[in-house]
């Protein structure tokens, strides 16, 4: 005999990573009440944990939005990726993570792909990019820290090739926030 479906009242929702840019943080913050937030800034000021949040569950990390190595500039590098990917796996999943960057279009983008990759490794690279595009125009993940992320998920490349295939994102001075669920 086959068990029925639960009710869709009682069936637990997807775990969400939600991105939005460091103006909208509050704002986002206080409607999704997410357990878990990333802070992808460059040196100087940086966003403060939302009141509902225990301050172990917020990471900062600093470094500036390039692609490759500049003089004088942070460049995002291996323990930037690995510190991400520590705190995506610590997300217990029940209520949102959040990921922001100043504009939220690039590195936060390329940390939300990056822990869902990570935490739904039996997942083709394209939906998860593919999902990225559907839901933000603007996106446009960080190339370098796709770069380092493909060879620490052991994806082979095709991390890389899934970003390449969503292309560039519309320019704008802030990105569209949004949802990528994992489900």
């Amino acid at each position: 005999m086959t068990k029925p479906a639960a009710p869709a009242a009682l069936k637990t929702p997807a775990p969400e990573i939600h991105v939005c840019s460091l103006l909208a943080v509050p704002d986002t913050a206080a409607r999704i009440k997410p357990s878990h937030l990333i802070t992808l800034l460059g040196p100087g000021p940086t966003a403060a944990t939302p009141q509902h949040m225990e301050a172990a569950n917020h990471l900062r990390l600093v470094f500036n939005d390039i692609s490759e190595p500049r003089e004088g500039l942070i460049h995002p590098a291996e323990e930037h990726v690995a510190a991400v990917l520590t705190h995506a796996r610590k997300w217990e999943q029940k209520a949102p993570l959040l990921i922001h960057c100043w504009a939220g279009i690039s590195r936060s983008t390329a940390s939300a792909l990056i822990s869902a990759c990570a935490l739904r490794p039996d997942v083709d690279e394209r939906v998860f990019a593919q999902a990225v595009r559907a839901a933000s125009r603007t996106a446009t993940p960080n190339r370098l820290m796709i770069a380092i992320a493909d060879q620490m998920l052991g994806r082979e490349g095709r991390l890389i090739s899934a970003v390449e295939a969503i292309g560039q994102g519309e320019l704008s001075t802030e990105g569209i926030p949004f949802a990528l669920t994992l489900g």
